[in-house]
């Protein structure tokens, strides 16, 4: 299905069989390795011309979840996967295989992955702080993206990624799924609140975790077959540590997500999600707040609850309260969490829609509506533009419990105006480690 040819590979590869993944500890020995499978050259395609080609970057947890899903699908073919980790590597290779009865390609450098002449698409399901480079280059060359949440570490990474898909006529979509999954509830509680079934919104409270804390974990032995230098990407300089990049293949999340080097807190792994629907149910996916407040200190320190978001209509967004989003209006209030939707009258809720009411899009799936959208080439629910928002809305809560005083945000220019607009911009985005910064235009 590929629409136009892609570049050729950077550079000739050697062959190395699957035991050499294992085997390679050297990160320079590991950084110019292209894995290919017993069959011969990958990027020669025998699908059919209506499959789409799919390669996956980042093969924790979240991402086999992802790769999972596609094999399902008979219109999708798995063409290569990328990770850092060889046991990872290889156990997705050999899943793909497995299934398929073809070879799956695999790489430790996503760059190679994405100079194939059959890739349609790519689903990137690495660290957060790893997510804007691949995208980005994924996106200019008009691969289609899926690309996990929190979308970006930073709001400047966010406004790349924007322009990217701009630029390469990209379908992509965020892996913001609560606004296509979990029994409708969240479509359902926002179709309730733009219809007016709580009156005019006042405020909304979302309950997610703490804010990012500085990565202060022992240094540990590189395994051998890990890519450590890579899993880093733009991110600081350290030595190897199994919570953030665990050995072998895992069951569970790691513990980068807590450390502002590499994610924005346990706040934005669930706040991609809520602060996602509380933009919906506002109406509000091309802008975000014009104030934010965080809360007062506490015997010196800064609590990690409280801070506020306020948006030019004087809806105010607070962080706390009960797991999931509360939404309070002049005239009830709607709860909504994935396994529950609730209201401060049952009526709220019972009442049925009438036919001049506001309807959101029901996708079936938030895989099967990206997919749909690259055979149609529409935008799909959450395309690049909401996800940035949503994850602008998270990083600027971040920026305020950091900076510590009021900000003044402008959603349009996306900068600070106003007292201590320096500390603010200054946070909007950071320093790269060598060559792992968004890519040159």
């Amino acid at each position: 299905m590929r629409r136009t040819p892609m570049p050729e590979h950077r550079s000739a590869r050697t062959n190395p069989d699957r035991r050499q993944i294992l085997a390679a500890g050297a990160a320079a020995a590991i950084s110019v390795l292209w894995v290919m499978t017993r069959s011969g050259l990958a990027g020669i395609s025998t699908r059919a011309n209506d499959t789409i080609g799919i390669g996956v970057i980042g093969m924790g947890i979240r991402g086999r979840r992802l790769m999972y899903q596609m094999m399902d699908r008979d219109d999708i073919r798995i063409v290569g996967v990328s990770e850092v980790a060889g046991p990872r590597l290889l156990a997705a290779m050999q899943a793909v295989e497995a299934k398929d009865g073809e070879p799956c390609a695999g790489y430790l450098d996503y760059e190679d992955l994405l100079a194939r002449n059959d890739i349609d698409a790519v689903v990137i399901a690495t660290q957060d702080s790893n997510h804007a480079r691949p995208a980005i280059m994924a996106a200019r060359r008009g691969i289609d993206v899926y690309c996990e949440k929190p979308l970006t570490l930073t709001i400047a990474e966010g406004r790349a990624i924007c322009d990217a898909v701009a630029h390469g006529q990209a379908v992509f979509q965020t892996g913001s799924q609560q606004r296509s999954e979990y029994g409708g509830r969240f479509r359902t509680a926002c179709e309730h609140i733009r219809n007016g079934r709580i009156g005019k919104l006042k405020r909304v409270e979302i309950g997610v975790g703490d804010p990012p804390t500085p990565c202060d974990l022992p240094d540990e032995e590189t395994p051998a077959g890990y890519d450590w230098n890579r899993w880093l990407g733009a991110s600081p300089e350290r030595k190897f540590n199994s919570e953030l990049c665990p050995e072998g293949v895992h069951g569970h999340y790691p513990r980068w997500r807590q450390f502002g080097e590499y994610g924005n807190g346990y706040f934005a792994d669930m706040g991609a999600h809520h602060y996602d629907i509380a933009q919906w149910a506002m109406d509000t996916d091309h802008t975000g707040p014009v104030r934010i407040i965080p809360p007062a200190l506490v015997n010196g320190e800064m609590p990690k609850r409280g801070l506020v978001l306020e948006y030019d209509n004087g809806v105010q967004i607070s962080h706390g309260g009960r797991s999931g989003c509360t939404f309070t209006g002049t005239d009830g209030m709607i709860y909504v969490d994935r396994g529950a939707l609730e209201a401060s009258d049952e009526s709220i809720l019972k009442d049925p829609a009438g036919n001049s009411d506001l309807k959101l899009p029901d996708t079936g799936g938030h895989m099967k509506n990206w997919i749909d959208c690259i055979r149609n080439r529409t935008r799909p629910i959450c395309h690049e533009e909401v996800g940035h928002r949503t994850a602008s809305v998270n990083q600027l809560a971040v920026i305020g419990y950091e900076v510590g005083q009021p900000l003044v945000w402008d959603p349009r220019k996306e900068v600070f105006t106003g007292d201590h607009a320096a500390a603010g911009n200054a946070k909007l985005e950071r320093p790269s480690r060598g060559e792992w910064g968004i890519p040159a235009s």
